[in-house]
């Protein structure tokens, strides 16, 4: 009985070993075969700050900090916006409800 449990063990142990080997195997030679492309690096400026003040972009809801964000100066009030789409279709919308083109 203990021979069997001691086999089985064994036998759990290796396999699992045989797959470990194999596994690095395979990815070193996927890595040979297929090189991988270093993935695109961020300009110094372009970071994304750590800090600051965030603001709500009015027309989809994203959390934006001021200081990456795009604004637009609405008489005493500054909106800020995620992207230009947004700013743009805020800007349509405005124009809509006002009458002005």
């Amino acid at each position: 009985m203990f021979r069997l449990i001691f086999y089985l063990l064994c036998t759990v142990f290796l396999i699992t070993f045989v797959r470990g080997v194999i596994g690095v195997v395979m990815k070193g030679l996927s890595a040979l075969l297929n090189p991988a492309q270093a993935p695109p690096r961020r300009p110094a400026g372009a970071s994304v700050p750590l800090t600051g003040e965030l603001k709500r972009d009015p027309v989809c809801g994203t959390y934006i900090a001021t200081s990456t964000s795009l604004k637009h100066g609405d008489g005493p009030e500054t909106v800020y916006f995620c992207s230009a789409a947004c700013r743009d279709k805020f800007l349509l919308s405005a124009a809509g409800k006002w009458g002005t083109a």
